[in-house]
């Protein structure tokens, strides 16, 4: 399959960022490809087109399965399976949002609220540690309640909500 220059230029970029920000390369680059093209691609379609080999193919792609970003379809006519990414950029942004909370944020927090239980009977422990602490757990806890708070807004709600953000901070008034 032949990806104009700027397909190209946005996969390559795609990857790189993922690649910023904890996600394999080639998973980001075959995530991209799949949102970009207007069809379906079995695995050998894509190893082709981002000559990638077939079986970091078929890793990335368990990957992207198991993220919720990319689905099994099939073809008619066609016994191999095909790959569809969500095409809904909000539905997109939440999956990852959901995911990396589950597989970052929670797991901290769990560590970080058993520290502040360890903190209180620690008498090797400052306290301006026990502070310092407790207000990581705080912040990471308020940002979690804001999360759930939002989540399940519809996407215009949201939408409207983030495009107010600017005369929201200027009636709240900065620090």
């Amino acid at each position: 399959m032949g990806l104009s220059p700027t397909i190209q230029k946005y996969i390559l970029h795609w990857g790189e960022m993922g690649a910023r920000w904890g996600v394999n390369r080639t998973v980001a680059q075959i995530h991209a490809l799949l949102f970009l093209v207007n069809q379906p691609l079995n695995a050998e379609q894509i190893a082709e087109t981002l000559n990638v080999a077939r079986s970091n193919v078929s890793n990335s792609l368990k990957e992207l399965q198991s993220w919720g970003l990319v689905r099994i379809t099939h073809m008619a006519g066609d016994r191999r399976d095909h790959f569809q990414a969500l095409q809904d950029v909000w539905a997109i942004f939440r999956v990852i949002v959901e995911e990396r909370k589950k597989r970052e944020i929670d797991p901290t927090l769990t560590v970080l609220r058993a520290c502040a239980v360890e903190a209180e009977n620690d008498p090797q422990l400052e306290q301006a540690t026990k502070v310092k602490m407790a207000q990581v757990l705080d912040f990471l806890e308020m940002l979690t309640t804001t999360y759930e708070d939002y989540k399940h807004l519809p996407p215009a709600t949201m939408q409207r909500f983030l495009k107010m953000g600017g005369k929201v901070a200027r009636l709240l008034g900065g620090d």
